[in-house]
């Protein structure tokens, strides 16, 4: 049991469990679309940081076009994977938890970044704790 505080003083009341996991569950799903969303329009803005340099050398030397090119596609991606999130939660988690794998597998391949890369693995592991908070028959 849980003690909530009320006006006429602490008591004790169980909190259903469902409850609990609804609210953890619209938590998490509105952070996992928010994020992406505003990193990916960043990635136009340059506002938190200078997003370029990022990229593995290994990848911008591949790319048949300019780094800042590659990285507002990115941004286009990150939109997408935010809004499919809040639209399609069930798949939007995975695909959210999948390119912060790839993402973190990027800046492990700057041979810098790996703090960065370690949190970005944490985040696609709550990601994909999304993807299994939401029942299969609310996939949308």
């Amino acid at each position: 049991m849980e003690t909530f505080a009320s006006p006429t003083g602490a008591h004790r009341a169980e909190r259903p469990a469902y409850d609990r996991i609804a609210t953890v569950t619209a938590l998490t799903k509105y952070t996992y679309a928010l994020v992406p969303i505003l990193a990916g329009l960043d990635k136009f803005l340059h506002l938190l940081t200078d997003w370029n340099k990022y990229l593995a050398p290994v990848v911008a030397d591949i790319l048949p076009f300019s780094t800042g090119t590659f990285m507002s596609v990115v941004g286009i991606i990150e939109i997408i994977a935010g809004v499919l999130v809040l639209i399609k939660p069930k798949i939007g988690a995975m695909v959210v938890g999948l390119w912060l794998v790839g993402i973190a597998i990027n800046l492990l391949l700057t041979g810098e970044y790996y703090d960065i890369a370690v949190r970005d693995l944490v985040m696609a592991v709550g990601a994909f704790s999304l993807f299994l908070l939401i029942p299969e028959e609310d996939k949308a």
